[in-house]
This record gives C-alpha cells, structure tokens and sequence, in this order.
C-alpha cells in the first residue's frame, strides 16, 4: 500500500492540491477537533499536533474516537481503556467493553441504498438497508441451525457480491469469525488457508464474469470440498443465474432453497468481548503456507471507523467505492464503511472491461464520493492514455484512495491532470497485518507530489535507521513504537505465540518493525520505497525497489518491470525485468535509454548490471508484484506456495536465464 520519493528539488514545489476553507470547515476531522476542545479542553490547530497529541494521550484519545463515532456497545464506566500499554505484544485495548461488529455497521433500516453492484456490464443489483436487514437476519438463522456459535468460523470462496457482505455480517452477529478468498485461487490456496482453520460453513458462488466471460468455479469446488471436512453446509449463491449448481456439489443447497424456512426478523446481536476473534486474515504466502492473521473485533471496528471518518472523511449518505476482491484486505475496510451509514459500491470483474471506462461510468451512474483502487490502475490508466476529465463528469468524487504499491510521482500528476484537479489524493499505505494504514491521507491538508500525506492518529509510526534511532528526511525502517488496537490478536495454529513474535518484534524488540523501507519528510509526509525484506544493496548501499520503477516506468515503452538484486562475485548486482508494449523489442538503444533514465533520475548505484525482457511479472491475488519469489527462482531456490499467485505459470520465465550466469 503507497507512495515514491521524487527529487529533491521536487520537494520545495507548490502542492498539488489544497482543500478549500469551506471543506476544512465541512471535514469531519475539523469536526473532531471541535469535539476535542468541548469534551477534553484541548485546543489543538492542525493535524500533526492532533497526531502527536493522540499518541502522548493514547486512553483519551481512543475513548474520544469511541464516543465520537458513536460506537455501538457497553464500555462499562471506571474500566480501563489500555492495559499493559507498556508491552507489545501483550497490550490490550478496552478489555472490559463488549460490542458486536455487525450491530455497528447494520445502524440504518430504510430503503436507501446500503450496496449497489455491478458484474462488470453484466449484472446490476442494489440492494436497500431494509432488505440487507433482512437477508442478515435469514442466514444468521441459517447459521445457527448449523450449529454456528461464537468462534466457530465460516468462510466464503465468493466474488465481491452483496451476498458475500451479508454472509460476514450474519456471521459476526453471532460472534463468529469470517475468513474469505476470491474465486480465483486456486484448489491448493483454498485449502492452504481454508484447511487451517476448518470452517463450519462455506459459501461459494455459482461462477464469476471475468473480462466479458463467464468462469465456471464448480471444478474447482467439488475438488477442494471433500479435502474440507469440517464444513457441514455449502451454500451456493447465484451470480451467473444456474440453478442447477448446487446439484453439482455433494450436500449443497443454491442460497434461495438455504433461506427458504426463515422469514426475516430482528438481528439477535451476540455481544462479545472487544478483543474477541472477527476475522482470520492470511498473508500472502509466496514463501510457504500463508499465515493465519487473527484480527478482533473491536480493534478492527474503532480502527477502521477512525480512518474512514477522520482520515477519508466518509460520512452518512456518502457512496464509497474500493476496486478490490474478497481475498485482499481492502475488502474488509471497504465493508467497515457501513458504520458511517454510507453506501457500498461493490464491483466484480476486470477493471478494465469492456472498453476501459467502466469504473469511472460507475462513479457517474453511482454518484461515487470515494473512489479506491490501486497504484497499478492509475498506472495503467496514464500508460492507455484514458482522460476521465475530459469523457467523465466525476463531481461527486471527493477522495481518491491509492494502495497496493507504491503511486509514483508520475501517478499523482495524472490523477491531478487526467482525472480530477479538485480532489483529495490519499495514497494509502499499511495493510494485512494491521487490517488498517500506518500511513494515509489528511483531509484538511495538502497533498504534496509524490508522498503520502500523514501518519495515522494514535499510531506511534517513526523511522528508524538500523541502530534503532529514529530519522528524518532519511531512508529506513518503519516502525509503531507504541500498541494500538489493530494490532492482531494472534496467528491461527501458534499457542506460544512464537511466530507472532517473530513476525513484527524480533528486529527491535517491543517495538513493531512493520517491514517498509520508508522515508518521513520534511511535511511530515511519508514516501515508501518498498518491502525491506526486497530492498537491494548493491555496494552495501540500500536501494528501495520502488526508486528503480519510477524511472523505468517513465518510459512509454516499458508497461511494467521487476527489480531484484542478484547475489554475484561476493556483492549484490541489480537485474531488471521489463515487459514492453506488445510487439516491443529490448534492443540496445532501448537498453541504453533505460539505463540513462534511471542515472539521470536517481544515482548510478541505481542502475542495472543486467536488463531482461520478459513476457509477464508474477504477482499475488491482490496485484502485488512477487520480487521475492523471482530472486529465490534466480538464485535456483523453489517457489514454495505458487497457488498465491494470481500467474504462477510466469514464475518459468524467471528460471535458468542464460545472460544471468553471466
């Protein structure tokens, strides 16, 4: 999830964008700060002393998001909001309160629109508060005749459809714990991720669209079902319209035939204690088994709440839009903003079908007011040459959310030159194992070129060079050096918590070393240079991946590139990966070029001792390039978990190339 360093003089240009005072004024983080000054006696002018202000005052600031956002549940008076708040891991957050995460999201019952769908061009659907009240109370009586019970886990193999977000909300009315994927992983990934926590109850669609086809999942169902035993109830949900699919799957039964004995009635909401499990979550397993990340209940809800509200200023009525699939954690923030009694634009299908607009004809049609999608989109968007501002209205979208990879600087000038200029641009940055963003956007302040606006409130986020000492305006690791509520509960399978440890707190101890190599600027902006576990060092001088693809991709020739270092002669030497426009050729002018653009734009240590041209770059489910797997591959290690990618078949490109023994 993020953003790139441009040059330095590039620093000292005017913003991009700066909100106007009528939308300070409007902004709920305004609002906030209002809130703070009546309840608690702060006066507190800007958002870097909210920050700083959140993070001295950790109890008081939590409480006040609680009460701000109204959040539904009993927080009995006189207990205590952080205890062990000296420990990480070990600090707990509310641990006398109780709540139950549907309940805060399911606050409205009226016809307004609650989700809106679209199947690419295929299928259209919305769907009123009143009836996903009324779908959640069926299948939450459809669960518990399936013995479903808090910590019991249901799972769903599902597109981004409204029935895959009423299936979590019956789910977590009961205090049960919600697991998904997308119907494209494959029958390994499903039971490397599903196989671990052995749901109850499966949801699985009918088929998916895909670029104007229609993708039959049922193979890959009935050859993963009977390797799940676990799973007592199937139930298949219609997309493609076959209602005979179900007959297909031993012992399923279609969605309509599932809710038939069950009239809708009101939600029995199970209130469970705030760090009680919701949401098994999983990385992304290039390099092994994935790992089952536990989120709770609350952290996750106050968390997500605070960012939508604060930091990308959703509020009641608004309709808010994230290009993701439901094995991406970008699902689960999108779904949280529900509790803001905003509408949820749900897309499924390729970005791009049929003709490349379709996602900005859904902002129109919709009235978006928050359009999310990913670095790699706008990219795409600017390399196809599309223009929105010129074939689109868009004036209903306010904010513009990045994440997934870093968005070069490139990327923030198209947004501001071919999309929208009056918009707010949050390059977003945190992910999986948080469920939330260490780095994000600011309504109230400027957008500067190239860099994520702020750190999030009540996260202690600084920049640490190797020794542990905290920098400025220089490149090194980020960490949160004290707890917040979003940290995970546990991973699935590892009772002593040894490999939860490991995974965040072995670097420096007590602290969470979140694994990007970032930089904090002189605007209190951040800029992601990429994985620190990526990172190249060539000469012993460390080199952010994220630095070598801004340049490369400048070029109009170039779609996409990979960038690993290569063990080579006792020192590391770096190898570039680039994928041309079809028909293109990496002749040595174009080699030449390469390497010049990447000098010119950054340093000689920057360039490539070998450039390769490639037909494809293997990346994850969620769009995310796999470096990692290319050096093991490179360096003749197997790729240990090939189902987590979205290509796999890409990885052979990578193996024995000649010029690299060279």
């Amino acid at each position: 999830m993020s953003s790139i360093s441009p040059p330095a003089s590039s620093l000292a240009e005017s913003p991009l964008w700066t909100p106007s005072p009528q939308r300070i004024a409007e902004a709920q983080l305004t609002g906030f700060l209002q809130y703070l000054k009546q309840t608690a006696g702060v006066e507190i002018g800007d958002y870097e002393q909210l920050r700083d202000w959140s993070i001295d005052n950790l109890e008081t600031f939590w409480t006040a998001i609680w009460d701000y956002c109204g959040l539904i549940g009993e927080r009995p008076s006189g207990t205590p909001v952080l205890v062990e708040g000296d420990k990480m891991p070990g600090a707990q957050f509310f641990p006398e309160a109780r709540l139950n995460f549907a309940e805060n999201l399911l606050r409205r019952s009226d016809d307004g629109d609650a989700l809106v769908f679209w199947a690419e061009d295929k299928v259209k659907r919305r769907v009123s508060w009143h009836e996903l009240q009324a779908l959640v109370s069926r299948l939450q009586q459809l669960l518990k005749d399936q013995g479903v019970g808090q910590g019991d886990r249901v799972a769903g193999f599902m597109p981004n459809m409204p029935e895959t977000v009423a299936a979590m909300l019956a789910t977590t009315s009961l205090g049960a714990i919600w697991s998904s994927c997308s119907p494209d992983f494959g029958v390994q990934g499903v039971l490397d991720r599903f196989g671990q926590i052995e749901p109850k109850v499966l949801f699985v669609p009918d088929g998916y669209f895909y670029n104007g086809k229609e993708i039959d999942t049922l193979p890959k169902v009935r050859e993963f079902l009977p390797q799940l035993p676990s799973v007592v109830k199937t139930v298949v949900c219609p997309l493609l319209g076959r209602p005979q699919a179900a007959s297909e799957l031993p012992g399923a039964v279609t969605l309509d035939d599932a809710l038939k004995p069950y009239e809708a009635r009101a939600i029995d909401y199970v209130r469970v204690p705030f760090n009680a499990p919701l949401y098994v979550m999983y990385s992304s397993g290039t390099t092994g088994k994935p790992k089952c990340i536990v989120h709770g209940v609350g952290g996750t809800l106050i968390q997500q709440v605070k960012e939508h509200r604060l930091n990308a200023d959703v509020r009641s009525g608004d309709r808010v839009f994230y290009f993701t699939t439901c094995g991406w954690m970008m699902w689960n923030w999108l779904v949280a903003s529900l509790a803001c009694e905003a509408t949820l634009l749900l897309y499924d299908g390729s970005p791009f079908a049929p003709n490349g607009n379709i996602l900005f004809d859904y902002a129109d049609a919709e009235g978006m007011t928050l359009f999310g999608t990913s670095a790699k989109y706008i990219d795409a968007c600017n390399k196809a040459e599309l223009a929105p501002r010129e074939t689109h209205d868009l004036a209903t979208v306010r904010t513009i959310c990045s994440t997934g990879s870093p968005l070069v600087p490139e990327g923030f000038d198209y947004v501001y030159r071919s999309i929208k200029p009056d918009v707010s641009l949050a390059s977003i940055s945190g992910g999986t194992d948080i469920l939330a963003c260490f780095v994000l956007g600011n309504p109230i302040g400027p957008v500067h070129r190239g860099e994520i606006q702020a750190r999030g409130l009540g996260m202690a986020v600084e920049v640490w060079d190797d020794e542990g000492k905290a920098v400025r305006e220089q490149k090194g690791e980020l960490v949160c050096v004290r707890p917040f509520p979003s940290m995970p509960l546990r991973f699935w399978g590892d009772s002593d918590g040894t490999r939860y440890r490991a995974a965040y707190f072995e670097r420096f101890p007590g602290v969470w070393c979140h694994g990007d190599f970032v930089e904090l600027t002189r605007h209190d902006g951040v800029i992601v240079y990429g994985r620190s576990d990526a990172t190249l060092n060539p000469g012993g001088v460390r080199i952010g991946t994220a630095e070598i693809y801004r340049q490369v991709e400048k070029l109009p020739e170039v779609v996409e590139s990979i960038v690993i270092g290569q063990d080579w002669q006792g020192d590391v030497r770096v190898v570039l990966f680039v994928r041309l426009r079809e028909g293109g050729l990496l002749d040595e002018a174009l080699e030449k070029r390469i390497k010049q653009t990447i000098r010119d734009g950054a340093t000689p240590r920057h360039v490539p001792a070998k450039i390769v041209q490639v037909t494809d770059i293997p990346r994850t489910k969620s769009g995310k390039i796999v470096e990692l797997a290319v050096r093991d591959l490179v360096h003749g290690r197997t790729v240990k978990n090939r189902e987590a990618l979205a290509n796999p078949e890409a990885l052979e490109l990578y193996r024995d190339i000649e010029v690299l023994q060279q």
